[in-house]
């Protein structure tokens, strides 16, 4: 299979790719499994040597907004492609032209591509559950009304709209994946609103201060990365017919607050490490999160055969074996 991941230097498509070529199979269009031949990873930043040492790898460096570097990325032997790259919550918050043109005339010109080239591939977008907020019930379902509060949850959802009609059209075989929160990630805070839910857990564990910019009371719906890649491969597998009309869902995650999460810590590595995280409030951040939705009923994923977190503390002890120990 020739595959394309977008994003494929970021943490979450670096694990992406380390699991495909480590497995070396991904489900097609027919059900049946086949060999990974090409493994394309476009980003703005080279990916690791370990990974372009692979022969199987074609590192691709650039701008995605580039229709030209995308149409190299996506050529008409495509078998799939995982969508991931994006400007984050708080970055497109600050620059509203630079979050449309990566998150959403981006993602519309890696859809028109794959229609030009009529070979119909499977396309796994990466969304959000920022696609929800303002005045919600207190459950989120997977059809409740989508009315997102930023403007990167706006672009996501219509990226989702836009991946359902475009899979209704016989254009492409697509699925949207809504990602929960993810917890912990490896490396630096990004620009992300929600990235001191990693740092108030990641920087402890390595001896270092963090700041968590909300209330303790603050809920957020999370996941582990590890089930996260897990959860993506998995919707790449499922065929058509099982995804149904609707090509889109909110992946499995877990609601806790942000005080719960500092306690997990507590528990887990003592009092030292959790006293290290320093609580200082900041508005923007803050108003942002509280325009998030905190729980959901993901029966439909569970349904479907997703996988879901069983603990905080096992996402911790996952991050330490998965990342930490590196």
């Amino acid at each position: 299979m020739n595959i394309t991941i977008t994003g494929g230097s970021g943490f979450l498509g670096k694990k992406l790719a380390e699991r495909l070529l480590a497995a070396n199979e991904l489900v097609g269009e027919d059900g049946a499994s086949s060999a990974v031949e090409n493994l394309t990873l476009l980003d703005v930043v080279d990916p690791p040597e370990e990974l372009k040492n692979d022969p199987r790898v074609t590192a691709l460096t650039g701008d995605i907004t580039d229709r030209a570097l995308l149409e190299k990325a996506i050529p008409q032997s495509t078998d799939s492609i995982f969508h991931l790259a994006a400007i984050v919550s708080a970055g497109a918050e600050e620059d509203f032209d630079l979050g449309m043109s990566v998150n959403l005339d981006a993602t519309r010109n890696i859809l028109e591509i794959c229609r030009g080239n009529r070979t119909k591939p499977k396309v796994v977008f990466a969304s959000s559950c920022a696609g929800f907020g303002g005045d919600m019930p207190r459950i989120i379902e997977d059809m409740t009304a989508r009315t997102p509060q930023t403007s990167y949850g706006t672009q996501k959802v219509i990226g989702e709209l836009l991946v359902n009609d475009y899979s209704r059209k016989g254009f492409i075989d697509g699925r949207a994946l809504r990602f929960p929160t993810v917890v912990v990630r490896p490396g630096k805070p990004n620009k992300a609103a929600s990235t001191f839910a990693s740092s108030i857990i990641r920087e402890p564990l390595q001896g270092q201060t963090a700041l968590c910019p909300v209330d303790p009371e603050s809920k957020m719906f999370l996941a582990s990365p590890r089930s996260i890649v897990q959860n993506i491969v998995h919707a790449h597998n499922l065929t058509a017919n099982e995804w149904g009309f609707s090509r889109e869902t909110t992946l499995p995650g877990f609601t806790m607050s942000i005080g719960d999460m500092a306690e997990a810590l507590r528990v887990f590595a003592g009092n030292e490490v959790a006293n290290l995280i320093q609580w200082k409030p900041d508005p923007f951040i803050q108003k942002i999160v509280n325009g998030w939705p905190p729980e959901f009923d993901t029966r439909k994923a569970m349904d479907l055969g997703f996988i879901q977190d069983t603990s905080m503390e096992a996402v911790i002890q996952a991050f330490i074996d998965d990342d930490l120990k590196q």
